[in-house]
């Protein structure tokens, strides 16, 4: 009887009427665009006149690009040239996760601390759930008000108000974290100035002007392609545990959590796979219709949670096991490594009741 639930409905159906590789060149010369524009943006930022976020936010624009552009080569590569799309491919899977890496170690350090200032009572109940600003470098994060409170100065909390093995262990993950970023910034700024990397950009510069697609595609429905990729999705959201992770609290990510296996959990790999499949149903329907899913988009967004408080655990764990650091740290790092792996369990618990929404509501 649960198995009938987990059939999604309305709002992942597709958009009616025809649309055909007209579409699709239209979708890929715009992303193509937006690269372009992303690029010079982020060249023209690195200039000392220009703002400490401007190349921050150039590089999000061109991964997100680059996303959509893939996507697209995997969803409906029947309908473009095989040789290009597939040498294409794997070239921008490379620059999207080494642009990546630097704002990944970034938002894991915050993330470990802020959970660390929160595990030590250091963050004010009444700073809320909803997302916090991201702090100037080198600045402890302060606490926002509740709406209509006296919005009086309220201390900001540092590792003073940490005990000493809380101390020690954001001071480990600091360094550790910090170190991998800057490997990820001068990685990235490599990779850039590349042989390789100006090979994809010429190739997504001609993607903006001519899009090799098959001559039978302007005649071609996207539709059972985009279809396809739905299939795709809701198989991998049926493998899932849905029904265990329907009830809170049921500590299913918690299980292996003293495993000896450095090697992230493998329960987690379905989830990621879905996020995954996620994604690209989502870029496909983009392709069928501009309008914005906001489900499908809740329900990505769960899963990026999920995908950030797994790699946050990781990370608790991996700095617990750096030889001869002091009990009281290791134990705070046990401590900070069980919050994350609740943090995946709510992430689960919130996608499950994203995506069966509609289910549960008929």
């Amino acid at each position: 009887m649960a198995q009938q639930h987990l059939e999604p409905t309305g709002p992942l159906t597709g958009p009616v009427g025809t649309v055909t590789g007209d579409a699709l060149a239209g979708y890929l010369r715009s992303q193509a665009t937006e690269f372009l524009r992303a690029l010079r943006q982020h060249r023209e930022s690195g200039g000392a006149a220009a703002g400490a976020e401007d190349p921050a936010d150039a590089a999000r624009a061109l991964r997100r690009s680059v996303r959509r552009i893939s996507a697209s080569l995997h969803t409906f590569r029947p309908l473009l040239d095989a040789d290009w799309s597939e040498s294409l491919r794997p070239e921008l899977a490379w620059l999207s996760g080494t642009l990546g890496m630097e704002h990944a170690y970034e938002s894991r350090l915050e993330r470990l601390l802020l959970a660390l200032h929160r595990l030590s009572g250091a963050v004010f109940p009444a700073q809320g759930v909803g997302p916090t600003p991201r702090p100037a470098q080198g600045v402890a994060p302060t606490t926002r008000p509740t709406p209509g409170a006296d919005p009086g100065p309220a201390p900001a909390p540092d590792r003073g108000n940490l005990t000493v093995g809380a101390a020690k262990a954001g001071a480990l993950l600091d360094r550790q974290l910090t170190l991998a970023r800057t490997r990820a910034h001068s990685t990235a700024l490599q990779a850039l100035g590349s042989s390789r990397f100006h090979a994809v950009a010429d190739t997504i510069a001609l993607l903006a002007s001519e899009v090799p697609l098959v001559k039978t595609a302007a005649g071609t429905d996207l539709h059972p392609l985009a279809a396809a990729a739905q299939e795709r999705l809701e198989d991998a959201v049926t493998a899932l545990p849905l029904v265990t992770a329907g009830h809170p609290y049921n500590a299913e990510a918690l299980i292996h959590g003293l495993s000896p296996d450095p090697s992230p959990h493998p329960q987690d790999a379905p989830w990621h796979q879905v996020r995954l499949l996620l994604r690209l149903h989502r870029y496909a329907r983009e392709v069928l219709s501009p309008a914005v899913d906001v489900r499908l988009l809740t329900a990505g967004q769960c899963l990026d949670r999920h995908r950030d408080a797994s790699e946050a655990a990781a990370a608790a764990a991996s700095a617990a096991r750096t030889p001869r650091i002091a009990p009281a740290t290791a134990y705070a790092l046990g401590v900070l490594h069980a919050d994350q792996r609740h943090e995946v369990e709510a992430a689960r618990f919130a996608f499950q009741q994203c995506w069966l929404k509609e289910a549960v509501s008929t």
